[in-house]
């Protein structure tokens, strides 16, 4: 049975020495001074005297940026400083509040705190009016609650999808402003 020859692993980062491409490059020192455009060949030599690789810093440059750095650190860097922008971020969520177009005014009270809340929390609040019976006649007494909710919330929120029958629901999405 015969092997098939191990193929190198796939480059991920930056490239460095002597995988850049280009023939010149615009060389900055590991002091950040330019030290203008030269050949790739003579740029890892000097980048070698000093102890560092050379690593392409801006590819899409005419000619390529090329600095003097430590490529092991650079890209520990460049991954920490992914990982802390991933953690800071904020995900959207949409939570969804249900209501009936007969509701009594306490759980209204109830239902709007957790409306207000939410949307506070910097999420999207979907609200759903559910229809049951005869109760789909009367669309227009849950359409008058989706309105009162709008126009509570419209300090601190904005309606993002109007009112709109969807089968035996009726739904609303609000968003922060």
């Amino acid at each position: 049975m015969m092997r098939r020859p191990l193929a190198p692993p796939a480059l991920s980062g930056p490239r460095f020495n002597e995988f850049i491409q280009s023939q010149k490059v615009r060389v900055i020192d590991e002091n950040g001074e330019n030290l203008g455009v030269m050949y790739t060949r003579e740029a890892m030599e000097q980048a070698r005297e000093v102890g560092l690789d050379l690593v392409e810093v801006s590819p899409n440059a005419d000619p390529p940026v090329a600095k003097f750095l430590d490529v092991g650190k650079f890209k520990y860097e460049a991954q920490k400083k992914a990982n802390l922008a991933r953690k800071s971020q904020k995900t959207q969520e949409i939570k969804e509040i249900k209501m009936r177009p007969n509701i009594d005014d306490h759980d209204y009270d109830t239902k709007m705190k957790k409306v207000v809340e939410f949307i506070e929390d910097g999420d999207k609040v979907k609200v759903t009016m559910r229809f049951r019976g005869r109760e789909l006649s009367h669309g227009q007494l849950g359409m008058a609650v989706l309105q009162r909710v709008a126009e509570q919330t419209a300090e601190i929120a904005k309606v993002e999808a109007h009112p709109r029958m969807e089968g035996r629901q009726m739904l609303m999405v609000l968003a922060p402003k």
